[in-house]
């Protein structure tokens, strides 16, 4: 018997999440779709991840829109 986890988010880390909206949806739209100033101003991979890692609200808005995203993904 196989114990799979039914969460989405299970073995994805944020850097995936952040790369694959970052590609499918760019900063501009992502920055649109959740306005903070990681993916306004200067946006970067690098500079997101630094601040969704100490920001929990801003970092569960960003993993809703994954989960939310995921069949546009395919």
């Amino acid at each position: 018997m196989q114990n799979q986890s039914k969460d989405p988010l299970h073995g994805v880390t944020l850097k995936a999440i952040v790369e694959k909206l970052v590609d499918f949806y760019g900063f501009d739209t992502l920055g649109e779709l959740i306005p903070v100033k990681c993916f306004i101003s200067n946006p970067s991979i690098k500079s997101s991840l630094t601040f969704l890692r100490k920001t929990d609200w801003a970092r569960k808005k960003v993993e809703d829109l994954y989960i939310k995203s995921l069949p546009k993904f395919n």
